[in-house]
């Protein structure tokens, strides 16, 4: 099978290995003449920076990095970025890199010319009708992880650490989709096998809770049980052969489909996970990867017929929801994922803040029975312990 296409849901998307060629081309169509390349410190470093400078500046545009930003981005990092943006009267933004990277350039882009503070834009009610949606810079997307698929997302997670209580705020507009997204697989090679698996499983509980949110959207619903099963056939592929280009498209792939999946919502691992991640700074695939089993069973009673459905459709023995939490537990420990929240250093002492926080999160409108603050402490509990409720 040729893995190479020109999709245009949910946005204008190029797939296949080399597509980065046509970075420089892709800015000209959108007008843009001065770039600004925002990316992390590490990658800044590596020879496909370079490679896209080069490629950039031989098609006579001006560009420059923007890499201070940090895993988890912060509102420090996106006020950093509009500065260095408007300071160099840059008309676009290149996103290279993983979630945190694409989720600052998006943010960067669409605040760098508003009225209006980042935090005035978050995603409550109807704050983004405050924003000016046009005068968001064109943004071309260039995912170097198959995880987040905030390429094609229309909000950003951005943490909040201008009080005493670090939270992770999300950034919403419609216009915030990029113009333009290239999925090269050959960007993702370089990628260690224990970040791979901890991104890939992220795009599996962003199909995941998208499949099980409580909201009507069966297109959305058609993507996820599919994107499920990419990811199912190709992530442990991806991880043991980190060359494997066909496994590296199918994930990249499955990744984009997640973020467009979700657009029915999210739910209790994203609540949770947004939450530990702004208290602890842990890897977000990670927290997902973990809290995955905690919530599917906490959510059983409402899901257990969609989730018999989805383990008939990955072809499971005795399709049924045991099968399929059988399944999540052991594709985990294939993937060298840990079993608890207390395997990678997180205790139980802000067991109320977090109960609290994961409540407030915008991703528990979606969790298909509604938690109280106190629930979902006893669920973070349980997942530091380690003791599934099955």
């Amino acid at each position: 099978m040729l893995l190479e296409a020109n999709w245009n849901y949910p946005t204008d998307i190029t797939v296949g290995e080399g597509c980065i060629k046509q970075i420089a081309t892709c800015c000209l169509d959108l007008k843009m003449t001065q770039v600004l390349l925002v990316t992390d410190p590490g990658l800044a470093k590596l020879p496909m920076v370079q490679e896209i400078l080069d490629i950039c500046v031989g098609a006579g545009l001006v560009i420059e990095v923007f890499c201070d930003i940090q895993a988890n981005p912060t509102g420090d990092n996106i006020r950093r970025g509009i500065d260095v943006l408007n300071t160099g009267k840059f008309n676009g933004v290149v996103a290279l890199g993983g979630g945190s990277s694409l989720d600052a350039a998006k943010a960067i882009a669409l605040m760098a010319k508003q009225s209006i503070t980042l935090w005035q834009a978050e995603d409550l009610g109807d704050n983004w009708t405050r924003i000016d949606g046009d005068l968001m810079l064109p943004v071309v997307a260039v995912p170097t992880t198959a995880g987040t698929g905030s390429e094609v997302g229309r909000a950003s997670v951005i943490t909040d650490t201008d009080g005493e209580r670090h939270i992770k705020r999300i950034i919403f507009h419609p216009n915030m989709m990029p113009a333009k997204v290239l999925l090269d697989p050959r960007l993702t090679i370089g990628l260690p096998a224990h970040i791979t698996a901890a991104t890939g499983i992220d795009a599996l509980s962003h199909n995941l809770e998208a499949y099980c949110a409580p909201f009507y959207h069966p297109m959305a619903e058609g993507i996820a049980i599919e994107a499920i099963r990419l990811i199912k056939d190709f992530l442990p592929r991806a991880v043991a052969n980190g060359e494997d280009i066909e496994a590296r498209t199918q994930m990249l792939v499955a990744s984009s489909m997640g973020a467009t999946s979700f657009q029915r919502g999210l739910g209790g691992m994203h609540a949770i996970a947004h939450s530990l991640g702004a208290l602890y700074n842990k890897h977000h695939g990670l927290l997902n990867a973990i809290l995955m089993p905690y919530v599917l069973l906490r959510n059983r009673a409402e899901i257990e017929t969609s989730i018999t459905r989805l383990a008939s459709y990955l072809d499971l023995k005795d399709p049924s929801f045991d099968s399929f939490i059988t399944w999540v537990l052991e594709f985990r420990q294939a993937l060298s994922i840990p079993n608890s929240l207390g395997d990678i250093g997180i205790n139980l002492d802000d067991f109320v803040l977090v109960g609290e926080m994961a409540a407030k999160d915008a991703a528990a409108g979606g969790n298909p029975i509604p938690l109280t603050p106190v629930q979902y402490s006893i669920l973070f509990s349980d997942a530091v312990k380690g003791q599934l409720c099955r």
